[in-house]
């Protein structure tokens, strides 16, 4: 598990990485390199739980507030994000958050879930 735990580590620290030039690249950052310290702190065996509870916290209480967003795209017939990478439409870039943050979110789960008590 300690492997699947640094290539994780490095997944979302990599995430991390490519948010420099976000529009709000701080909060995403400080997202991403989160997730990368509680996997790599698995990896060690020192993981802290509470940390992690609002870290899933965090994640899931903010893609709760772009759900509706998600539901949008859903409706529009789910029309590519990836077409490119400018968010021409507002719907692009409030879906790939929306996923972004769930990604985030199931990692945290993940952690929890592998290393309860």
């Amino acid at each position: 598990m300690k492997i699947t735990y640094w290539v994780l580590s490095v997944v979302f620290a990599l995430f991390a990485l490519v948010q420099y030039n976000d529009p709000d690249p701080v909060q995403w950052i400080l997202l991403y390199a989160g997730v990368a310290v509680h996997f790599g702190m698995a990896a060690t065996g020192k993981m802290y739980r509470p940390a992690v509870w609002l870290w899933l916290a965090a994640a899931a209480i903010w893609a709760a507030t772009l759900l509706p967003d998600f539901i949008n795209w859903i409706r529009l017939g789910e029309p590519s994000i990836v077409d490119t990478m400018k968010a021409e439409q507002p719907w692009i870039e409030l879906t790939r958050e929306f996923l972004g943050l769930v990604l985030a979110a199931l990692g945290c789960g993940f952690l929890l879930w592998k290393n309860r008590v």
